[in-house]
């Protein structure tokens, strides 16, 4: 049985849950059981790839999928799913895509980042107001509803302004950012690791790729590299979506709502375009409560760095 099948049919069991048992303990149950899954595939993988929901990551995927298929001649439609391209040609890594949202609760790992410390990490980052804008409109027109009950954001169907998200301490912005600070603070104990902002990807996407690929020792050509940052361009992944061309990645790539522009996981891509959905009043109340923490993750400060090195690695 493939994984995205095992996928489908976990998410059917899940759903028998929901009717089956209390809120609670479907919520604790439905958590544990996603995190001994990743536990699994952490141990098997050769490389991290976390990061916060919306930073980019289905992007970066799509470029290094493209990537391989160029390099090992695979099939345009498949997309990188942790060791399926490695069954295919060894050559490709395991990597293993994860918010890390649900090992702590297999783990036990609540305050530190224990289980990463022998692994490769990449950690992709992002300005954390752009993150909850992005998340925001995957909330409310792509999320399932036992993905929202399990990680408490906003109930299905709930009637809540993009301001009152943003500032959520749940689901928005104090979330995220307590995501990155966390990750801050344990990324030098982790053995080899690397920084990757989003930002910096957008204003040299080919540098970004090949870096990445350095890190996942995997190099590649330049030729092999410029193709792969271009078939991941903003417009092209429009029409990958439109046309569905990964549809056996399951919803990764396709929109909730063909007729709805805002349903799409390629949406805007804009760096800073978090700022034209509130006033001003309220974009000083966002900007104060980023300014408010003791040290600002990643150089994302009220006023976020512009064009500074983001990309580094250690180990």
């Amino acid at each position: 049985m493939s994984g995205l099948w095992r996928e489908a049919l976990g998410q059917q069991l899940e759903s028998m849950l929901l009717v089956l048992l209390p809120r609670r303990q479907h919520k604790a149950l439905g958590r544990w059981v996603r995190g001994r899954a990743e536990y699994r595939k952490l141990q098997g993988a050769d490389c991290v790839l976390m990061s916060w929901g919306k930073s980019g990551r289905t992007w970066l995927r799509v470029m290094l999928s493209r990537f391989y298929q160029l390099a090992h001649g695979l099939p345009e439609g498949m997309m990188l799913e942790f060791d399926n391209m490695h069954r295919a040609n060894p050559a490709v890594p395991r990597v293993f895509f994860t918010h890390g949202n649900y090992l702590r609760d297999y783990t036990g790992s609540w305050h530190t980042k224990q289980p990463f410390y022998g692994k490769k990490v990449l950690l992709l980052v992002r300005d954390p107001r752009d993150i909850a804008v992005s998340q925001y409109f995957q909330w409310k027109y792509r999320m399932r509803p036992v993905k929202k009950m399990l990680n408490d954001y906003p109930a299905h169907g709930t009637d809540i302004s993009i301001f009152d998200f943003m500032m959520d301490q749940d689901a928005g912005l104090p979330k995220i950012i307590e995501f990155l600070e966390v990750w801050q603070r344990e990324l030098p104990r982790v053995e080899q690791s690397m920084v990757l902002r989003y930002e910096d990807m957008r204003a040299d996407p080919e540098g970004a790729l090949g870096r990445v690929l350095a890190f996942l020792g995997t190099p590649g050509t330049e030729q092999q590299i410029r193709e792969a940052a271009a078939y991941a361009s903003y417009d092209n992944m429009k029409q990958l979506e439109q046309q569905q061309v990964y549809r056996l990645s399951g919803a990764r790539l396709a929109p909730g709502d063909q007729a709805n522009p805002q349903s799409y996981k390629v949406r805007r891509a804009k760096v800073g375009g978090w700022r034209d959905y509130f006033d001003d009043q309220q974009v000083a109340a966002i900007d104060a409560l980023l300014a408010a923490r003791p040290a600002p993750p990643f150089g994302y400060g009220a006023q976020a760095p512009a064009g500074t090195p983001g990309l580094s690695a250690s180990g």
